[in-house]
C-alpha cells in the first residue's frame, strides 16, 4: 500500500512467466530429504534478500526482534519500490540510517544516516551519472553479507568494509578503512526515505568521541522527532557542521538547520578498524546515551552480533518445523519479517514520547510503534497471541495510551503520529482478539471505553453510518472498502460487548454489523457503491479499480465481495445459497477481466481476480471450508505456499506490508489460518511441513504432524487431536494453546467426509 508515484499493471499470467523466468535463470537446485531444524542456529535458514525485489519492499540491515532501531543501507534510487530505502536491483549507497519501514506502500524514516568517505569532504549525495560530485558509492552484491542482527559490504568507491549491527536501541557499526589522511563520518541529518523531509536538525561535538543531536522531520508521520548520540572508538581530529544552501553542495556553518551535515575527519592507517555506536531515544539526547551505556557500553562487535543472531534464534525456535531446504528458507525468513515491527518506540528506562506530545515516564509497559493495522490485524496479530503473548500485551497497552492521547484507536500509528492511512479503524480487531482470547495485561474496562468510542466518532464516512447504516458514494471516496471495514470492527465490538455484559451495546453494534448488507446489489451480485437507499453508483464494473477515485481501496468487486469475515453465513445468503456462493468463489479464481490502465499495483499475486498481493483477500481461499468443502482451499493454499512465496529476491508477490504477507505463509505452512479476526478459530488449510513443534506459554507445547505429506498428497483426510479423531475443519485458539498433539494424515485426493458435514464446518459466530 499506499501511495503512487508510479501506476503499474501486472496479470497473473505476467506474474506467473516471471517468477518462472527468474527461476529457470537461477537454476533449481535438487530438493534433499526433509531433516529436523536444530533448536539454535534457525537464522541460518532467514534469507532477508527475500522480499528485497519486485514489490516486497521490505527492510534489509541489522536489527533485533521487535527492535527500536532498524540499521541499513540507503539506496540512491527513490520511488514506490525504495520505500525501505533499499531495492535489490540497485547497485548504490549514500549511506546507512537508524530507522526502516519494513513492506509498507509508503516511504518514510531513514533517520540519522551515516555515510563513511575518505579523501575530499563532500556533503551531498551525488549521482550515479555523475558521483564525483558528491559521496555515493557503488556495491556489488558479491561483496555484501546479510543475516538476522548483521549486514556487512563494501563500498567500492572509498575501499571501505562497512559491517552493522544492533541492540533494541542502539547501531553498532565497523569499518574497515585504507590508509588515508582524510577519512570521515558524513551525519547526513537532511536525508530521509521516501515523503520524509527533515524540518529542524541539530548536531554538535560533546567531548572528543561523542556527537549528539536530533532530527526532526515530517513525512507520512507529519511531526517525527528523534535524538541521537553518536560515540567514535577514536579520537575525532577535526569536526564541522555544516548547512547545504544549494543542490552544488555549497554550504556555511551551521549547528541547526534542515540540510544539516555534520562531518568527522580522522587519519587511519591501512585496514583500520573504526567503530561508531549511535543511540537513538523519542525523548533526549540524555536519554540516547543512556540507551547506549545500558545496551553497549563495550565495543565488542563480534560479541554483539552474536548476541543479536541469539535474540532472533530464541524467537524463531519457539516454532520448529520439518521440510524441504526452499521450505525452511520461506518459512524462517516469513517469521523473522514478522518481528520487524510493532517496534519499540522509548528509552530503556520506559520514557517515551507521546501522541500528545508529552514525555511519559514509567507507563508499566513497552511502549511500541508502527501499527499497520488495516494489513496486521488479518494474520499478524493472531499469530503473535500463539507466539508473543506478553508482547501483545504491550501493544494492546500501547494502542489504549494512544487513545487516550489522541481520542481513538490508532489507524496506522507511526512515531507518535496518526496517519490515519488506510480505511477501518483495525486495532479495534486486535484489542477485541486479544480479550476474547482471554489476554489480561490490560484494562479490560479501557479497552471497551476505547473500542467503542473510537466506533462512534464522525469521520472518514462513519456520521452516514450510524445515520443510514451505509456511506453514500458521492460522499466519501473508497466508501465501500470503509463501509465494508467498519462492518467487520463493529460485529468484534459486539462480541465484546456481549462477553462483558453490555446487552444494548450488543444489540446496536450486532446491527452495525449487518451493515456490509447495504452495499451488495443482488441485481449484480456483487458489492458496490450506493448514492442512496434507492440509486446505485453508475456506470458499473466488477473489474474497475482506479485508485482513490472509486468505492474500493486498492481492489475491486471482485475482490472485496468476499469481505465479510465476520458473517460467512450471512454473506452465503446473500449470494443465494451455498452452490451459488460455492459457484461464485470458484468463479473469483478463473475469472478474467480489465481492470484498466490505473489499476493499483498493489493489485498482484493474481489468480483470476483473487489477488494474494493485497491483504484484503487474505481469508478468501479459507471460505471454501464454511460450505463444507475443505479440499478447495487446500489446493488453493498450497498454490499460494509453493507459488508466491519463494526463495528469491522476488519472493514475496506483493507489499510485505509490515508482516502481514509473511504472517499469512507462516500459518497456512503450518496448516491453519484464523479468517474471522476476533472469534478465535483456525480454519484448516494445507500445511507444508511434515512436522511443527510450537512453544507455547506456560511450558506447554504443540506438535503437528503431517503423515504422508508431499506435493501430490496435500489434502487432510483425516485429522486426529491428542489421539482422538476431530472431524472439524478448525480449531480453537483455546484448544491450541492447550498443547499436545495434532495428527494430519494427508492424501492424494480430497476426503469424502473430513469436514464436509455442517457441523464440522467454521462458524463465524462462537459458541
Amino acid at each position: 500500500m499506499k501511495f503512487y508515484p508510479t501506476q503499474f499493471h501486472f496479470s497473473a499470467a505476467a506474474l506467473a512467466c516471471s517468477i518462472a523466468a527468474l527461476t529457470a535463470a537461477a537454476g533449481t537446485p535438487p530438493r534433499k530429504a526433509p531433516r529436523p531444524a536444530p533448536a539454535a542456529g534457525l537464522t541460518q535458514y532467514v534469507d532477508p534478500y527475500i522480499g528485497t525485489g519486485f514489490h516486497g519492499h521490505v527492510f534489509l540491515g541489522a536489527n533485533v526482534p521487535f527492535g527500536g532501531v532498524q540499521l541499513g543501507p540507503v539506496n540512491r534510487s527513490e520511488g514506490w519500490d525504495w520505500c525501505s530505502g533499499y531495492h535489490y536491483s540497485d547497485s548504490t549507497i549514500v549511506g546507512f540510517s537508524h530507522t526502516h519501514l519494513s513492506g509498507t506502500g509508503i516511504g518514510d524514516l531513514g533517520d540519522v544516516a551515516v555515510m563513511p568517505t575518505t579523501g575530499e569532504v563532500r556533503v551531498v549525495k551525488g549521482t550515479p551519472k555523475n558521483p564525483q560530485k558528491g559521496f555515493i558509492s557503488l556495491f556489488s552484491h558479491k561483496e555484501e553479507q546479510v543475516r538476522p542482527g548483521y549486514y556487512s559490504v563494501r563500498l567500492k568507491r572509498y575501499n571501505i568494509k562497512a559491517e552493522l549491527t544492533a541492540t533494541e536501541r542502539v547501531g553498532f557499526h565497523q569499518y574497515t578503512f585504507p590508509k588515508s589522511d582524510a577519512a570521515h563520518f558524513v551525519f547526513d541529518l537532511q536525508q530521509g526515505i521516501g515523503w520524509d523531509l527533515a524540518t529542524d536538525t541539530h548536531i554538535e561535538k560533546l567531548n572528543d568521541s561523542t556527537l549528539v543531536g536530533y532530527r526532526f522531520s515530517k513525512g507520512w508521520a507529519k511531526d517525527q522527532r528523534l535524538y541521537f548520540a553518536a560515540v567514535l572508538s577514536k579520537p575525532i581530529r577535526e569536526f564541522t557542521s555544516l548547512q547545504v544552501t544549494d543542490s552544488l553542495g555549497n554550504t556555511t556553518p551551521a549547528a541547526s538547520g534542515n540540510r544539516l551535515k555534520g562531518v568527522v575527519t580522522f587519519t587511519t592507517k591501512e585496514g583500520e578498524v573504526v567503530k561508531l555506536k549511535v543511540g537513538i531515544s523519542p525523548v533526549s539526547t540524555t536519554g540516547a546515551l543512556a540507551n547506549i551505556r545500558a545496551e553497549l557500553p563495550g565495543w565488542n562487535f563480534t560479541k554483539t552480533v552474536a548476541q543479536a543472531d541469539a535474540a532472533w534464534n530464541q524467537e524463531l525456535q519457539k516454532v520448529r518445523i520439518q521440510a524441504d531446504p526452499a521450505r525452511m528458507k520461506t518459512f524462517y525468513t516469513a517469521l523473522y519479517h514478522t518481528m520487524v515491527a510493532p517496534s519499540i518506540f522509548n528509552d530503556h528506562n520506559g520514557d517515551y514520547w507521546g501522541t500528545d506530545k508529552k514525555v511519559h515516564t514509567n507507563p508499566g509497559f513497552t511502549n511500541l510503534t508502527t501499527f499497520s493495522l488495516w494489513d496486521t490485524y488479518r494474520a499478524a496479530h493472531p499469530l503473535l497471541t500463539l507466539l508473543q503473548p506478553k508482547r501483545v500485551n504491550d501493544m494492546v497497552q500501547s494502542m489504549l495510551a494512544i487513545y487516550q492521547q489522541q481520542g481513538k484507536l490508532p489507524v496506522w500509528h507511526l512515531m507518535a503520529n496518526e496517519t490515519n492511512c488506510m480505511v477501518g479503524y483495525s486495532a479495534v480487531p486486535v484489542v477485541v482478539d486479544a480479550y476474547m482470547k482471554g489476554f489480561k495485561g490490560f484494562d479490560a474496562n479501557l479497552a471497551y471505553e476505547a473500542v467503542k468510542a473510537t466506533a462512534m466518532g464522525d469521520e472518514f464516512g462513519l456520521k452516514s453510518v450510524k445515520a443510514l447504516g451505509f456511506i453514500p458514494a458521492d460522499s466519501e471516496v473508497e466508501n465501500v472498502s470503509k463501509g465494508l471495514e467498519y462492518a467487520i470492527d463493529d460485529w468484534c465490538i459486539a462480541q465484546m460487548a456481549k462477553k462483558m455484559g453490555k446487552a444494548d451495546d450488543y444489540a446496536y453494534f450486532s446491527k452495525r454489523a449487518k451493515n456490509y448488507q447495504n452495499y451488495f446489489d443482488k441485481r449484480v451480485g456483487f458489492m458496490r457503491g450506493r448514492v442512496s437507499q434507492t440509486e446505485w453508483r453508475t456506470p458499473f464494473s466488477p473489474f474497475s479499480s482506479v485508485h482513490m477515485k472509486s468505492d474500493f481501496t486498492e481492489g475491486n468487486a471482485w475482490q472485496y465481495t468476499w469481505l465479510v469475515p465476520q458473517d460467512v453465513e450471512g454473506l452465503i445468503g446473500l449470494l443465494g445459497g451455498e452452490k451459488r456462493f460455492t459457484q461464485k468463489l470458484d468463479s473469483l479464481f478463473t475469472v478474467k477481466g480489465d481492470m484498466g490502465a490505473e489499476a493499483s499495483p498493489d493489485i498482484s499475486g493474481l489468480i483470476g481476480m483473487y489477488a494474494h498481493g493485497n491483504e484484503p483477500g487474505h481469508h478468501i481461499t479459507y471460505l471454501y471450508s464454511y460450505v463444507g468443502q475443505p479440499w478447495k482451499t487446500a489446493e488453493k493454499v498450497r498454490f499460494i505456499t509453493d507459488n508466491f512465496y519463494t526463495t528469491k529476491p522476488d519472493g514475496i508477490i506483493g507489499n510485505e506490508d509490515v508482516g502481514q504477507m509473511s504472517a499469512w505463509h507462516v500459518l497456512s505452512t503450518l496448516g491453519f489460518y484464523q479468517p474471522n479476526p476476533a472469534n478465535g478459530n483456525f480454519v484448516f488449510g494445507s500445511p507444508s511441513v511434515n512436522q511443527a513443534i510450537i512453544a507455547l506459554g506456560g511450558g506447554k507445547t504443540l506438535t503437528i504432524n503431517a503423515k504422508n505429506n508431499s506435493t501430490a498428497n496435500k489434502y487432510i483426510q483425516r485429522v486426529t487431536l491428542n489421539g482422538k479423531p476431530y472431524s472439524k475443519s478448525y480449531i480453537r485458539h483455546q484448544d491450541l494453546l492447550q498443547g499436545g498433539t495434532l495428527v494430519m494424515e494427508m492424501g492424494p485426493k480430497p476426503s469424502p467426509t473430513w469436514g464436509v458435514a455442517p457441523a464440522d464446518r467454521p462458524k463465524s459466530m462462537m459458541n
